[in-house]
Parts: structure tokens; C-alpha cells; sequence
């Protein structure tokens, strides 16, 4: 819905919907790869997939996951133009800027998801076959080679650079110059609308990195695998679940055009 209206209605034209309807373009690819094997794992008490199907479903996990990342920090950076530098926001954040965000965000997750995959396709995998988990996930996958694993230990390392540590330490200091500004602003009125086009991104934001972070920096041993799947569910269900509530229910220009779509003649009316 969230990509038919910023499509279809021109008062959603500006670069904070182009970019959620992209951000929902990427939490449908993220659902669709996950929940199809995930539903047929509970109704089954388990699944079986080859091994070039959990390649697969990998791979397009870790690009969906990646370009999230990307497209979250892309989101701060705009709300950082529209409250920072508003007189400037609609010269610098033009569609050109737009596009070239975007599809930077999309071609680095396409680029940085391989090399785990054409690591995984040199590997032995002996012993047991069962993947303690309910996706085809980069850790649980390690476990079960008997393999060297250190370079994809390394490239892991060397990956967590540019898509959690680089855009999460962009993201505060984005935010904290969003604050400053926030608290110059003279009317309290004005402070809380300035808040309220933030808030939303800044909920995905600390609830994404949350959960991803915890996911891949804590060992996955003992108690904390079990956590670890509860993390897992979280940014592969739930908060793509949440993302078109969160952006919609709390936007009253999203608002407005989703119940113009519903009822358009009692809109015409009014």
C-alpha cells in the first residue's frame, strides 16, 4: 500500500517517501525470502532445503539486511537536511540525489553479499546437516563446515565495518546534531512538529540496530543462541511488520492519503 500511494498520490512526492517506498520494497524482499520456509518449518516440526536453495536464501537475506542498513542511514541524512538545512533541503535532497542514494544503497548490498556465498560454494560440509535455526543464516552455516572457516570469519569482520559500525556511528551523530537543532527552535510547538517527522525513523533505527547488533557481536553460544533466534525473528518479522505502522499511523500526510484511497467520494465531499 505504502508503495501505491507514493506512487499514485503527488502530495507523497517528497525524497522521505521515495525512500520509505524503497525501504518497503526491501522489507518485502526480506519477508518473502524468509517466512515461506520459516511457516513450512512450524506446520512440519522442520524442513529440509538443498544446499543451493540455503545459498540462496542467503544470500538474498544478507543483501535485504545490508540494504536496509544503507537505506536507514540514507533516511538520517535526509531528516538531517529537512531540519538542519531546511532552506537548502529541497536544492541539495533534488531527485538526481534521490536516485543515486537509493541505488548506491541497492548496489552495495547486491556487491557485499557475495563474497560469503562464493566462500560457502568452496567449502566441505560433513557430520551433521541440521541448521540450528529457522533460516539459512551466516553463523549457523559456519558451524556445520569442516572447512577452514577463518576468512569468512575475517570477511565478516571486515563487512561489519561499512554496513553496522559506519552507518550506526553516521546515524547518533546525525541525530544529535537533529537534537541541537530540535532545542534552538523557540515554540514548543515547533520543537514537537520538528521531532514528529524524525520519531518514526528514529524507532526503526534504535529497534533494527538493536537487534542486529546483539545478533552478530554476542557469541552464539549456550544462552545466548536461544536469544539470538528471538533477535532474529525480530528483524525478519517483526520490524518489517512494524516499519508500514510505524511510518503510516504516525504520518498525517500518510494518513490522509490512505483514507482518501479508502473512501475517495467521502474525501470529495469534505
Amino acid at each position: 500500500m505504502i508503495i501505491l500511494l507514493v506512487s499514485t498520490y503527488r502530495h507523497l512526492k517528497a525524497p522521505m517517501y521515495f525512500f520509505l517506498s524503497h525501504l518497503s520494497s526491501n522489507d518485502i524482499l526480506l519477508t518473502t525470502t524468509i517466512e515461506p520456509e520459516m511457516l513450512q518449518i512450524i506446520l512440519r516440526e522442520g524442513s529440509s532445503i538443498s544446499l543451493s536453495g540455503c545459498l540462496t536464501q542467503l544470500y538474498f537475506f544478507s543483501l535485504s539486511a545490508i540494504n536496509e542498513c544503507f537505506l536507514l542511514t540514507v533516511m538520517s541524512y535526509d531528516r538531517y537536511l529537512a531540519i538542519c538545512n531546511p532552506l537548502r533541503y529541497s536544492s541539495i535532497m533534488d531527485l538526481k540525489l534521490c536516485i543515486l542514494l537509493v541505488g548506491s544503497s541497492w548496489v552495495c548490498g547486491v556487491l557485499i553479499a557475495l563474497p560469503h556465498i562464493v566462500l560457502f560454494n568452496k567449502m566441505t560440509f560433513c557430520g551433521s546437516n541440521v541448521i540450528n535455526h529457522f533460516y539459512c543464516d551466516l553463523l549457523p552455516l559456519l558451524k556445520l563446515s569442516c572447512s577452514d572457516i577463518s576468512t569468512s570469519e575475517i570477511v565478516n569482520a571486515i563487512n561489519s565495518v561499512p554496513i553496522l559500525f559506519l552507518p550506526f556511528i553516521f546515524i547518533s551523530v546525525t541525530y544529535m546534531n537533529i537534537i541541537v537543532a530540535i532545542l534552538r527552535i523557540s515554540t514548543s510547538s515547533g520543537r514537537q512538529k520538528a521531532f514528529s517527522t524524525c520519531s518514526s525513523h528514529l524507532t526503526v533505527v534504535c529497534m533494527y540496530y538493536g537487534t542486529l547488533v546483539f545478533n552478530y557481536l554476542v557469541p552464539s553460544e549456550g544462552q545466548f543462541l536461544g536469544l539470538q533466534k528471538t533477535a532474529s525473528v525480530c528483524y525478519t518479522i517483526l520490524i518489517p511488520m512494524l516499519n508500514p505502522l510505524i511510518y503510516s499511523l504516525r504520518n498525517e500526510t500518510m494518513k490522509r492519503a490512505i483514507m482518501k484511497c479508502i473512501s475517495p467520494q467521502k474525501n470529495v465531499l469534505k
